[in-house]
């Protein structure tokens, strides 16, 4: 891996992961704002608990090998739901942070998914 990809792969996985563990923990200690979102979609209170541990667990499961690329799937489904939350609930430019997570997500996926693949050669 060059040293430009690696860099690009590093701070993609610093970002992601800050941004997911203070969602996630925001949630789990039961942040109001954090919340709202759930209840305005007509979800149970629990789901936002839910989704602030899966948050907080995929934000340390990109960082393994083993479980990164399932990690990213996880998050990028979640980060599609808040996309849809934002687009049908609220102002669509609201959507831009969970596109940004998104797209980081899939990039994440896409490198640890050639470093399998190399290493299976």
């Amino acid at each position: 891996m060059s040293k430009v990809k690696k860099a690009g792969m590093w701070m993609s996985l610093g970002l992601a992961s800050v941004a997911f563990a203070a969602a996630g923990l925001a949630k789990l200690a039961g942040v109001e704002q954090m919340h709202m979102s759930f209840a305005a979609m007509g979800l149970p209170a629990w789901f936002g608990y839910f989704i602030g541990a899966c948050e907080v667990a995929g934000a340390v499961g990109v960082w393994l090998r083993r479980t990164s690329i399932y990690a990213c799937i996880g998050l990028f489904i979640i980060m599609l739901g808040a996309i849809y939350f934002h687009v049908v609930y609220d102002a669509v430019a609201n959507a831009i942070p969970a596109l940004v997570l998104a797209i980081l997500m899939s990039y994440i996926f896409v490198v640890r998914k050639g470093e399998s693949q190399a290493s299976e050669s």
